[in-house]
Protein backbone atom coordinates (compact mmCIF):
# COMPACT_ATOMS: atom_id res chain seq x y z
CA UNK A 1 0.00 0.00 0.00
CA UNK A 2 1.39 3.69 -0.81
CA UNK A 3 -0.67 5.86 1.24
CA UNK A 4 -0.29 5.59 5.02
CA UNK A 5 -3.75 6.45 6.87
CA UNK A 6 -2.26 7.78 9.47
CA UNK A 7 -0.44 10.33 7.30
CA UNK A 8 -3.40 10.88 5.25
CA UNK A 9 -6.36 11.15 7.73
CA UNK A 10 -5.69 14.01 9.67
CA UNK A 11 -5.56 16.17 6.44
CA UNK A 12 -8.28 15.41 5.10
CA UNK A 13 -10.23 18.43 6.53
CA UNK A 14 -13.08 18.13 3.33
CA UNK A 15 -14.19 14.71 2.13
CA UNK A 16 -12.63 15.54 -1.59
CA UNK A 17 -10.80 13.06 -3.40
CA UNK A 18 -8.72 13.92 -7.06
CA UNK A 19 -10.41 12.90 -10.16
CA UNK A 20 -13.59 11.49 -8.15
CA UNK A 21 -14.92 15.09 -6.45
CA UNK A 22 -16.71 14.75 -3.03
CA UNK A 23 -17.07 11.74 -1.46
CA UNK A 24 -19.62 10.59 1.59
CA UNK A 25 -17.85 10.96 4.78
CA UNK A 26 -18.43 7.21 5.35
CA UNK A 27 -16.75 6.15 1.92
CA UNK A 28 -13.52 8.37 2.68
CA UNK A 29 -11.21 5.46 2.91
CA UNK A 30 -7.43 4.60 2.03
CA UNK A 31 -8.72 2.59 -0.51
CA UNK A 32 -9.71 5.32 -2.41
CA UNK A 33 -7.03 6.78 -2.71
CA UNK A 34 -5.17 3.90 -3.67
CA UNK A 35 -8.00 3.03 -6.38
CA UNK A 36 -7.32 6.10 -7.69
CA UNK A 37 -3.25 5.79 -8.11
CA UNK A 38 -3.04 2.40 -9.35
CA UNK A 39 -6.32 3.87 -11.77
CA UNK A 40 -3.24 5.87 -13.19
CA UNK A 41 -2.12 3.03 -14.56
CA UNK A 42 -4.58 1.85 -16.88
CA UNK A 43 -5.18 4.72 -19.72
CA UNK A 44 -8.20 6.55 -19.41
CA UNK A 45 -9.90 3.99 -17.09
CA UNK A 46 -12.75 4.67 -15.00
CA UNK A 47 -13.47 2.92 -11.26
CA UNK A 48 -16.95 1.52 -11.23
CA UNK A 49 -17.88 3.60 -8.71
CA UNK A 50 -16.85 7.31 -10.44
CA UNK A 51 -19.96 9.40 -11.15
CA UNK A 52 -18.45 10.76 -15.03
CA UNK A 53 -18.60 7.05 -16.34
CA UNK A 54 -22.28 8.33 -16.78
CA UNK A 55 -21.17 10.96 -19.54
CA UNK A 56 -18.50 9.69 -20.98
CA UNK A 57 -16.82 6.58 -22.35
CA UNK A 58 -13.64 7.50 -21.39
CA UNK A 59 -12.18 8.96 -18.22
CA UNK A 60 -10.47 12.04 -18.96
CA UNK A 61 -8.89 13.32 -15.69
CA UNK A 62 -5.68 11.09 -13.82
CA UNK A 63 -3.62 10.83 -11.62
CA UNK A 64 0.03 11.77 -12.01
CA UNK A 65 1.09 8.93 -9.70
CA UNK A 66 5.13 9.45 -9.89
CA UNK A 67 4.43 13.16 -8.87
CA UNK A 68 2.82 12.05 -5.54
CA UNK A 69 4.27 13.92 -2.53
CA UNK A 70 3.54 11.82 0.33
CA UNK A 71 4.76 13.35 4.18
CA UNK A 72 3.67 13.11 7.72
CA UNK A 73 2.15 16.62 7.51
CA UNK A 74 1.52 16.74 3.82
CA UNK A 75 -0.27 14.82 0.85
CA UNK A 76 -0.32 16.64 -2.25
CA UNK A 77 -1.35 14.65 -5.72
CA UNK A 78 -1.61 16.10 -9.06
CA UNK A 79 -3.92 15.39 -11.61
CA UNK A 80 -3.91 15.74 -15.26
CA UNK A 81 -6.76 16.30 -17.38
CA UNK A 82 -6.51 16.39 -21.58
CA UNK A 83 -9.62 18.43 -22.42
CA UNK A 84 -9.07 21.69 -24.33
CA UNK A 85 -5.60 23.01 -24.03
CA UNK A 86 -5.08 20.60 -20.85
CA UNK A 87 -5.20 21.50 -17.36
CA UNK A 88 -2.98 19.95 -14.22
CA UNK A 89 -4.48 20.28 -10.76
CA UNK A 90 -2.59 19.58 -7.67
CA UNK A 91 -4.42 18.87 -4.42
CA UNK A 92 -3.13 20.39 -1.53
CA UNK A 93 -3.73 18.41 1.74
CA UNK A 94 -1.89 19.66 4.96
CA UNK A 95 -1.96 22.09 7.34
CA UNK A 96 1.58 23.73 6.94
CA UNK A 97 1.41 27.58 6.10
CA UNK A 98 3.74 26.80 2.75
CA UNK A 99 1.55 24.32 1.52
CA UNK A 100 0.14 26.64 -1.01
CA UNK A 101 3.51 27.77 -2.26
CA UNK A 102 4.59 24.16 -2.76
CA UNK A 103 1.90 23.35 -4.38
CA UNK A 104 2.35 25.74 -7.10
CA UNK A 105 5.49 24.87 -7.43
CA UNK A 106 4.77 21.12 -8.20
CA UNK A 107 1.71 22.00 -10.82
CA UNK A 108 4.26 24.49 -12.47
CA UNK A 109 6.61 22.37 -13.05
CA UNK A 110 4.11 19.37 -14.42
CA UNK A 111 2.46 21.88 -16.47
CA UNK A 112 5.70 22.86 -18.09
CA UNK A 113 6.57 18.89 -18.19
CA UNK A 114 3.20 17.88 -20.04
CA UNK A 115 2.59 20.42 -22.07
CA UNK A 116 -1.17 22.11 -20.87
CA UNK A 117 -1.73 25.34 -20.72
CA UNK A 118 -3.42 25.14 -17.17
CA UNK A 119 -2.32 24.76 -13.70
CA UNK A 120 -4.17 25.01 -10.61
CA UNK A 121 -4.02 24.26 -6.77
CA UNK A 122 -6.99 22.49 -5.06
CA UNK A 123 -7.14 23.02 -1.49
CA UNK A 124 -9.55 21.56 0.54
CA UNK A 125 -10.88 23.18 4.10
CA UNK A 126 -12.96 22.49 6.85
CA UNK A 127 -16.45 23.39 7.63
CA UNK A 128 -15.14 25.57 9.96
CA UNK A 129 -13.94 27.58 7.22
CA UNK A 130 -15.11 30.73 6.02
CA UNK A 131 -13.61 31.37 2.95
CA UNK A 132 -15.08 34.41 0.64
CA UNK A 133 -15.14 32.06 -2.57
CA UNK A 134 -14.96 28.81 -3.27
CA UNK A 135 -17.18 25.97 -3.54
CA UNK A 136 -18.97 24.37 -0.61
CA UNK A 137 -19.23 20.84 -0.14
CA UNK A 138 -22.75 20.16 1.21
CA UNK A 139 -24.76 16.73 2.44
CA UNK A 140 -28.39 15.73 1.83
CA UNK A 141 -29.23 13.08 4.26
CA UNK A 142 -32.51 11.46 3.11
CA UNK A 143 -32.60 9.78 6.06
CA UNK A 144 -32.60 13.10 8.42
CA UNK A 145 -35.83 14.32 7.77
CA UNK A 146 -39.15 13.44 4.90
CA UNK A 147 -38.36 15.12 1.78
CA UNK A 148 -41.96 16.68 0.70
CA UNK A 149 -42.84 17.67 -2.75
CA UNK A 150 -44.53 20.80 -2.44
CA UNK A 151 -46.46 20.57 -6.15
CA UNK A 152 -46.75 23.56 -8.23
CA UNK A 153 -45.95 23.70 -11.71
CA UNK A 154 -43.07 21.02 -11.79
CA UNK A 155 -43.85 17.79 -13.45
CA UNK A 156 -41.68 15.02 -15.16
CA UNK A 157 -40.73 16.53 -18.73
CA UNK A 158 -42.58 13.52 -19.95
CA UNK A 159 -45.56 14.37 -18.20
CA UNK A 160 -46.09 17.95 -20.22
CA UNK A 161 -48.32 18.23 -23.27
CA UNK A 162 -46.62 18.10 -26.12
CA UNK A 163 -46.49 21.82 -26.61
CA UNK A 164 -44.92 22.17 -23.58
CA UNK A 165 -42.12 19.62 -23.92
CA UNK A 166 -41.10 21.37 -27.34
CA UNK A 167 -40.36 24.66 -25.46
CA UNK A 168 -37.57 22.54 -23.25
CA UNK A 169 -34.97 22.92 -26.87
CA UNK A 170 -35.26 26.59 -26.39
CA UNK A 171 -34.86 27.03 -22.79
CA UNK A 172 -32.06 24.56 -22.91
CA UNK A 173 -30.13 27.12 -25.00
CA UNK A 174 -30.85 29.93 -22.76
CA UNK A 175 -29.41 28.07 -20.29
CA UNK A 176 -26.27 26.30 -21.99
CA UNK A 177 -23.54 27.46 -19.71
CA UNK A 178 -25.39 25.58 -16.87
CA UNK A 179 -24.88 22.79 -18.91
CA UNK A 180 -28.80 22.56 -20.17
CA UNK A 181 -28.38 21.99 -23.92
CA UNK A 182 -25.71 19.17 -22.95
CA UNK A 183 -28.58 17.55 -20.65
CA UNK A 184 -31.15 17.81 -23.68
CA UNK A 185 -29.05 16.28 -26.20
CA UNK A 186 -28.63 13.70 -23.55
CA UNK A 187 -32.31 13.61 -23.43
CA UNK A 188 -33.63 13.60 -27.12
CA UNK A 189 -30.83 10.33 -27.06
CA UNK A 190 -32.79 8.34 -24.30
CA UNK A 191 -29.21 8.50 -22.16
CA UNK A 192 -29.82 9.69 -19.15
CA UNK A 193 -32.58 9.14 -16.49
CA UNK A 194 -35.70 11.58 -15.60
CA UNK A 195 -35.81 15.33 -15.70
CA UNK A 196 -38.00 17.30 -13.48
CA UNK A 197 -39.59 20.69 -15.30
CA UNK A 198 -40.88 23.73 -14.63
CA UNK A 199 -43.14 25.46 -16.39
CA UNK A 200 -45.04 28.74 -16.66
CA UNK A 201 -47.71 29.93 -18.93
CA UNK A 202 -47.25 27.01 -21.23
CA UNK A 203 -43.50 27.24 -21.62
CA UNK A 204 -40.66 25.66 -19.63
CA UNK A 205 -38.38 27.94 -17.28
CA UNK A 206 -37.05 25.92 -15.41
CA UNK A 207 -35.54 22.04 -14.90
CA UNK A 208 -33.54 19.77 -12.52
CA UNK A 209 -32.28 16.43 -13.67
CA UNK A 210 -31.29 13.85 -14.21
CA UNK A 211 -32.61 11.76 -11.58
CA UNK A 212 -30.49 8.52 -11.37
CA UNK A 213 -29.19 6.59 -8.16
CA UNK A 214 -26.06 4.87 -8.13
CA UNK A 215 -23.91 2.95 -5.47
CA UNK A 216 -20.73 4.67 -4.23
CA UNK A 217 -17.54 3.04 -3.00
CA UNK A 218 -18.90 1.13 -0.28
CA UNK A 219 -22.72 0.33 -1.83
CA UNK A 220 -24.88 3.51 -0.02
CA UNK A 221 -26.94 4.36 -2.43
CA UNK A 222 -25.87 8.10 -3.65
CA UNK A 223 -28.68 10.10 -5.82
CA UNK A 224 -26.15 11.80 -8.73
CA UNK A 225 -25.50 15.43 -9.02
CA UNK A 226 -28.00 17.14 -11.80
CA UNK A 227 -27.98 20.11 -13.80
CA UNK A 228 -30.45 22.81 -12.34
CA UNK A 229 -31.43 26.02 -13.71
CA UNK A 230 -34.51 28.83 -14.23
CA UNK A 231 -34.58 31.35 -16.53
CA UNK A 232 -33.52 34.94 -15.37
CA UNK A 233 -36.84 36.07 -16.15
CA UNK A 234 -38.67 33.71 -14.24
CA UNK A 235 -36.92 34.03 -10.82
CA UNK A 236 -38.49 35.26 -8.01
CA UNK A 237 -41.48 32.48 -8.43
CA UNK A 238 -40.21 30.49 -6.10
CA UNK A 239 -39.76 27.77 -8.76
CA UNK A 240 -36.25 27.02 -7.84
CA UNK A 241 -37.08 25.82 -4.27
CA UNK A 242 -39.71 24.38 -5.99
CA UNK A 243 -37.95 22.00 -8.83
CA UNK A 244 -34.91 21.16 -6.14
CA UNK A 245 -37.68 19.76 -3.28
CA UNK A 246 -39.03 18.06 -6.12
CA UNK A 247 -35.94 16.08 -6.87
CA UNK A 248 -34.93 15.44 -3.13
CA UNK A 249 -38.54 14.33 -2.39
CA UNK A 250 -38.08 11.47 -5.82
CA UNK A 251 -34.53 10.83 -4.68
CA UNK A 252 -35.65 9.81 -1.08
CA UNK A 253 -38.85 8.42 -2.65
CA UNK A 254 -37.02 6.03 -4.95
CA UNK A 255 -34.62 4.74 -2.43
CA UNK A 256 -31.27 7.27 -2.06
CA UNK A 257 -29.68 7.05 1.09
CA UNK A 258 -27.69 10.75 0.25
CA UNK A 259 -27.14 13.21 -2.44
CA UNK A 260 -23.84 15.53 -2.10
CA UNK A 261 -23.81 18.88 -3.63
CA UNK A 262 -21.06 21.63 -4.70
CA UNK A 263 -22.37 25.43 -4.75
CA UNK A 264 -20.64 28.19 -5.12
CA UNK A 265 -20.19 29.83 -1.78
CA UNK A 266 -22.81 32.78 -1.62
CA UNK A 267 -24.62 32.06 -4.47
CA UNK A 268 -27.98 31.14 -5.35
CA UNK A 269 -27.78 27.68 -5.29
CA UNK A 270 -26.01 27.81 -1.84
CA UNK A 271 -27.86 30.24 -0.10
CA UNK A 272 -30.95 27.29 -1.27
CA UNK A 273 -29.31 24.36 0.34
CA UNK A 274 -28.40 26.54 3.37
CA UNK A 275 -31.95 27.45 3.68
CA UNK A 276 -32.97 23.70 3.12
CA UNK A 277 -30.97 23.05 6.50
CA UNK A 278 -27.98 20.64 4.29
CA UNK A 279 -25.22 19.63 6.51
CA UNK A 280 -21.82 21.76 5.05
CA UNK A 281 -19.08 19.10 4.99
CA UNK A 282 -15.89 21.72 4.06
CA UNK A 283 -15.02 23.60 1.09
CA UNK A 284 -12.71 23.51 -1.69
CA UNK A 285 -10.75 26.86 -3.21
CA UNK A 286 -9.03 26.43 -6.19
CA UNK A 287 -5.98 29.36 -7.22
CA UNK A 288 -4.57 29.64 -10.45
CA UNK A 289 -0.59 28.95 -10.87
Amino acid sequence: MFFRWDWLRPVLTAPIVPTLGPVHPHALTVDLFEDIRTAAAMDRYFLHYDKDRRWSSEKDETVIADGIVHQPDVTLIPTLSTRGRGTTKVFAYGHRGDILSEAADLAAKIAAEYGVAGARVVRPLGPEAVPVSGVRIQLQDFAARPCEDRGGPVRPFTAWPAAVRDTFEPYAQAMAADGLLFLHSQMQAGLCGPVLTAALEGRVVGAIGPMEIRPDAVGYRQLMPQYFAVLPDARGNGLGRLLWRAAMHWGQSHGADYQLLQTEVGGASDQLCRAERLASLGFVTTHKV
